[in-house]
């Protein structure tokens, strides 16, 4: 996956693996998955929608609304739950170490038929987390909370370790 459109699209065909939505519904649920940071627009949505339709991924069917306007109900195909599953099972290393995308993939996670196959997502993402990393640097030596003067950079680092821990922590006990 390679921008923000494909997590947009995996979080449709997420939700839709749930059972058939209108896209008004659908639209709500994307919006709460990313929160306050990613809010999603029309002029996303229903593009990737439309994206989502024409490669046979998704149904839309269309019914009378309760008003004179009809609404436009969304079903995942088979050809889209395979998709949908082939994306949870193979995703990017971008996927793995963006906390937001890695949410989207790890929201529908439970997903994936194969335990093994989980098991591999959230190995790589402990992998990633155990490498030593830092949003400053010091020439090539990633600098830690305690070496940073700046109160706002050290609370930046402080609040990352302190996430990181409890993410490692939580992914271990999966992974046990």
């Amino acid at each position: 996956m390679c921008d923000s459109s494909t997590m947009l699209e995996l979080a449709i065909l997420g939700f839709l693996a749930d059972g058939p939505l209108h896209g008004y519904q659908l639209r709500r649920l994307v919006a709460h998955l990313s929160g306050h940071v990613r809010p999603v627009s029309d002029g996303s949505l229903y593009p990737a929608i439309n994206r989502l339709v024409k490669a046979g991924l998704l149904d839309r069917r269309t019914e009378p609304g309760t008003s004179a306007a009809r609404r436009h109900t969304l079903s995942l195909t088979t050809e889209g739950l395979a998709e949908l599953l082939r994306r949870l099972r193979e995703p990017s290393d971008l996927d793995i170490s963006d906390s937001t995308r890695y949410f989207t993939i790890l929201a529908f996670l439970s997903r994936l038929p194969d335990p093994a196959d989980r098991r591999a997502v959230l190995r790589r993402r402990l992998d990633f987390l155990e490498r030593p990393a830092s949003f400053f640097h010091d020439g090539d030596r990633p600098l830690r909370a305690e070496d940073v003067e700046d109160p706002y950079r050290r609370g930046m680092l402080t609040i990352a370790r302190a996430t990181s821990r409890a993410e490692q922590s939580w992914l271990r006990d999966m992974l046990a």
